[in-house]
């Protein structure tokens, strides 16, 4: 079979790269009008242009960023919390988060307060996990996930407003949590794989290691 030459990895990445300097002279923001400014979003509308001549009004909410934490306890259970969500009229269980003071803040420390705040836990040992942009498609909030370790019990300190349970569960039983539909925060999913996706890859390299010092 004839191999195309043009079909390498360093080919298609220049592929990628002009297809996406096309993509950007298609479409222009010509104008962004404030619509809304809240407590926590401020809600935008674009004026769209593109190279077919077409126009179109686009939604956009800028988020000033927040932090979350996968807190993990001695014995290998992760904290959470319970609280209410009215977007969804209802209680969700999450992973301890906030949205960041101030936009420049850094995320580990609005991590280390909201853990504190929420769980009544704090941390000396947080570790970044991963970054979440929640909905690309109109927002641009950014998460950054941080992973808690040696939690030291210290006192909660939530808002007059907020009331927040803080509950223990396995990873096991969390992520069976999201199997069946009873987790669906995009964060707290997200978050949870991740942190199982990097235990996973823990136990392999030890389990190699063990294995090549055996051999040897």
């Amino acid at each position: 079979m004839r191999q195309d030459r043009d079909c390498g990895p360093g080919k298609r990445l220049n592929n990628w790269k002009r297809k996406g300097n096309v993509m950007e002279k298609n479409v222009k923001r010509v104008k962004r009008k404030l619509v809304h400014r809240g407590t926590i979003v401020d809600m935008y509308q674009d004026s769209m242009e593109f190279s077919n001549g077409n126009t179109e009004e686009w939604d956009y909410i800028h988020h000033r960023g927040a932090a979350a934490v996968v807190a993990l306890l001695d014995d290998g259970r992760l904290l959470m919390v319970r609280q209410y969500r009215n977007a969804l009229e209802r209680f969700t269980l999450e992973i301890p988060a906030g949205a960041l003071d101030e936009a420049d803040e850094p995320g580990i420390l609005c991590a280390a307060r909201e853990l504190e705040e929420e769980t009544g836990y704090r941390s000396e040992n947080l570790e970044h996990l991963i970054t979440l942009r929640t909905t690309v498609a109109f927002c641009n909030e950014r998460i950054e996930v941080y992973l808690a370790r040696n939690l030291v019990k210290a006192k909660q300190h939530l808002d007059p407003n907020e009331f927040v349970n803080v509950e223990a569960w396995t990873l096991e039983e969390l992520q069976e949590k999201i199997f069946q539909k009873e987790i669906e925060d995009s964060k707290t999913v997200a978050s949870i794989m991740a942190y199982a996706a990097k235990t996973a890859r823990e136990r392999n390299r030890q389990t190699a290691s063990a294995y090549n010092e055996l051999s040897e």
